[in-house]
């Protein structure tokens, strides 16, 4: 295929079309080939390839806007292959963006994505990232994103991980942060997992400035022989800081999960929470569900649909 196919392919397989509005930036990966790049004002972005991967960098300058979330598109058509993309976003001061960020792999039987980024928010910036997969029916794809980010004062950053579509694969996630003075962080995972797809996530972050906020939110759903460990951990050393960890996970047939979830509090002042929930379907739900004409199996997926909606879109 040309680019142009590939770009084109790489939409479909998310249901949706090419991007093409002049004011919304956009950016399509495939493998390690970078198939297009269209900026807007405000917004620096460059991508490098090399012999095993790709190394993006994403600048948002200091005080710019970007009003429209930017497009980046990762992935793979054919059913094999290796992508590994570094990647590196700096946010000036004042500035604020929201990246969408779409990975497709529907064909996949042994396909690794290897993606390793570093994150620095900087002084009253703002930062969402929403990382959406697609993958396909034989669950052929191993993740293994990691992240490191750093949050000045009173910089915002989100982090939003969905997999709703396709077998997970085996999934290995990896994120860091630490925190400065009034900093607020929202991580966020939601992960559907059947067939013999193994799930491990582990999420740390340092409150390490005074008023600093944060909080881990994990939603995991396995099924048939399905594996999950998600581990949590949260670190609060500064006056003020607040933060919580939620772990909520459904396990259905022969499917095993498991929580780590850990609190550490280093400062008389800061206050750190945590709760987690393993288990099947509130029957309570299930039996509410069924009196209105769902079978079991229908009101269990509605059930579960409910756990991985994510809580927030937008800005």
């Amino acid at each position: 295929m040309g680019k142009d196919e590939l770009i084109t392919a790489l939409y479909e397989s998310l249901g949706e079309s090419c991007v093409t509005a002049p004011d919304v930036a956009h950016v399509e990966i495939h493998g390690n080939e970078v198939l297009g790049i269209h900026l807007v004002p405000g917004l620096e972005i460059e991508a490098q390839e090399r012999r095993d991967g790709i190394e993006v960098e994403i600048r948002v300058l200091a005080g710019a806007r970007i009003e429209q979330p930017v497009r980046i598109c990762f992935g793979l058509i054919p059913e094999s292959g290796v992508q590994r993309i570094g990647m590196q976003t700096r946010l000036e001061a004042g500035a604020r963006i929201a990246i969408l960020a779409s990975c497709t792999f529907p064909n996949a039987i042994d396909i690794l994505h290897a993606m390793n980024a570093e994150i620095e928010v900087g002084p009253g910036a703002e930062y969402l990232y929403l990382e959406r997969h697609v993958h396909g029916r034989e669950g052929g794809v191993r993740l293994v994103p990691k992240t490191k980010a750093t949050l000045a004062e009173d910089a915002r950053l989100r982090t939003d991980f969905e997999l709703l579509r396709g077998k997970a694969g085996d999934i290995d996630i990896d994120y860091e942060a630490t925190c400065r003075a009034r900093s607020v962080l929202e991580m966020a995972a939601r992960i559907s997992g059947r067939g013999r797809d193994r799930i491990r996530i582990h999420e740390h972050a340092h409150l390490a400035g005074e008023h600093a906020r944060g909080v881990l939110t994990t939603s995991i759903a396995v099924r048939e022989q399905a594996e999950a460990e998600i581990k949590n951990t949260l670190i609060a050393s500064a006056a003020h800081a607040r933060g919580h960890v939620d772990c909520k996970e459904i396990v259905q047939d022969q499917a095993v999960a498991h929580a780590i979830p850990i609190v550490e509090v280093r400062h008389p002042k800061a206050h750190v929470t945590h709760e987690a929930a393993i288990g099947s379907v509130d029957s309570k739900q299930l039996e509410t569900l069924m009196s209105r004409g769902l079978d079991e199996d229908q009101a269990t997926d509605l059930i579960i649909e409910g756990l991985l909606s994510p809580a927030y879109r937008g800005r």
